[in-house]
């Protein structure tokens, strides 16, 4: 049987987004909160967060202005892709991490599961790890 995956270097690694309420598990691998803010409600020890990347998330005026309202989402990509190319040292950061590991979680807080800043972000990381290899 022929192995699909493509590109082959991504075989092996998965970026998954998960919210920081939901139980950590160990496939999760290394955990990156992605958000500004820390989560309301959660305890620091009970989050299970390797990393805490509040640089990584969008700037205080695009979140609020993107405000998890779907009709803004490709506006907001853009918006926000524009601010992770001046991210450079810290994408390279998450670049590296997911080099060296099977599985990292990018985890957000909020309550919208398909329009939020770690999908977006998960698609700008995937977006160049396929360009490179």
């Amino acid at each position: 049987m022929f192995n699909l995956c493509y590109p082959l270097y991504l075989c092996e690694k998965m970026i998954k987004i998960k919210r920081v309420y939901e139980k950590a598990e160990e496939s999760d691998g290394i955990r990156i909160l992605v958000d500004r803010l820390w989560p309301r409600g959660i305890k620091k020890e009970e989050a299970k967060v390797d990393y805490w990347l509040k640089e990584i998330s969008p700037s205080n005026e695009l979140r609020k202005w993107f405000s998890h309202d779907f009709n803004k989402w490709e506006e907001f990509k853009n918006k926000y892709f524009n601010e992770l190319n001046s991210k450079k040292e810290l994408i390279n950061f998450l670049l590296e991490l997911i080099k060296k590991n099977s599985n990292v979680t990018l985890l957000y807080s909020a309550k919208e599961e398909k329009y939020n800043n770690a999908v977006a972000l998960k698609e700008y990381l995937q977006e160049l790890l396929d360009k490179q290899y």
